[in-house]
């Protein structure tokens, strides 16, 4: 008698099993396909994301005066515009800078000036560095069959990065214009997000702070770091191409990364400043210098105009976003590999600490 409940007990769990393995089924079928669709432009949709999430405030405030479309459509074409002159230039330059070096090797016309004095004295390293310089500034040929194989990976990691910039400022452009879409549409992301969030969470109040918690670390992110790292590169870079330095898109590229990670720009520009001394007339070396040395510190008033001081994420995490990211995806990964990584860590932090609910302005609803 026991046995017979028990079996009875058992059948109608069978086909509730095969109905929820059978619709698991689906729904995984359905995500790889879609999956397998998007994947390659998951990086135009990322970047496409932070931008509208950075780019919403100003939204609002434009669609108030002149709707909802033409703001969005003004925040497209003018963004559009900004971005792709100086782009343009910097990513012509740069490579044009490299099939220079290129060149220079294969057909041995490259010259290389003699180490400095001061090299030499540097601890563990100093002596090596300073006899493979002067090897190469002697016999460039000899220097490049005794170290070639040691530079080889770096070198075709080079030309690879550098096939890569057309195509990098292109994705960057569309990005923008995608953008531009998704901010027309904030209202219905912001609720979808919150929704899946909420899913996730099984709390709506939670789902609402980790959108409100994801929207902050976007904006103070791709704002406070990468946009003032942007216009201060910017601003540098003017100086380069004005004065005529050599490599001055790569330069001006450098000088991103080394905002972008908190590295005060004036140390690369301080070796230019010294190089155009040498090399060009006493006023316009000055006007250089003192252009270069201002750039140099438009962080300090820069930071404070755009959102404070960024976001509260540790540097080490900025670092490996920017590294990780240039190495992923080039230089479309420049900009999305430390707002990601950012916000993983901040959502990663706030699962980990578990910080109680109260009552604040996420819970009215998501900060698109």
């Amino acid at each position: 008698m026991t046995s017979s409940a028990s079996n009875v007990d058992l059948a109608p769990s069978r086909p509730s099993i095969i109905h929820a393995a059978v619709q698991l089924g689906v729904v995984a079928l359905l995500v790889y396909v879609c999956a397998r669709i998007m994947l390659p432009f998951l990086g135009i949709l990322l970047w496409s994301v932070i931008l509208a999430v950075m780019l919403h405030p100003l939204h609002l405030r434009l669609s108030d005066r002149i709707g909802n479309r033409w703001s969005a459509s003004l925040i497209g074409i003018v963004g559009v515009a900004v971005v792709l002159v100086p782009m343009f230039v910097v990513i012509t330059s740069l490579g044009s800078s490299i099939y220079w070096l290129v060149s220079g090797l294969q057909n041995h016309s490259l010259t290389i000036p003699q180490p400095p004095t001061w090299l030499a004295d540097l601890p563990v390293v100093g002596a090596k560095i300073s006899d493979g310089w002067s090897l190469a500034a002697a016999n460039l040929p000899s220097a490049l069959r005794q170290y070639g194989e040691m530079l080889s990976k770096p070198a075709a990691w080079l030309a690879s990065f550098a096939g890569g910039l057309a195509s990098g400022g292109l994705s960057f452009v569309l990005s923008i214009a995608i953008a531009a879409v998704l901010v027309a549409y904030a209202k219905g992301a912001a609720a979808f997000a919150l929704s899946l969030l909420e899913l996730v969470t099984n709390s709506r109040a939670r789902g609402a702070r980790l959108v409100h918690l994801t929207a902050t670390t976007i904006r103070g992110v791709a704002v406070g770091v990468v946009g003032v790292a942007a216009i201060q590169s910017m601003l540098v870079g003017i100086g380069f191409f004005a004065i005529g330095v050599p490599a001055a898109g790569a330069l001006t590229l450098v000088t991103f990364l080394l905002a972008v990670v908190q590295i005060p720009p004036l140390l690369l520009t301080l070796p230019v400043m010294a190089y155009v001394f040498v090399t060009e007339a006493t006023t316009p070396a000055i006007i250089f210098a003192i252009w270069s040395f201002i750039a140099g510190l438009s962080d300090n008033f820069l930071k404070p105009l755009m959102l404070g001081r960024g976001s509260d994420v540790p540097m080490p995490v900025i670092l490996v976003g920017v590294i990780g990211g240039m190495i992923a995806d080039g230089l479309l990964g420049i900009f999305v590999g430390p707002v990601l990584l950012a916000v993983g860590f901040v959502l990663l932090m706030e699962w980990l600490h578990q910080r109680p609910i109260e009552d604040g302005p996420w819970l009215e609803g998501p900060a698109p």
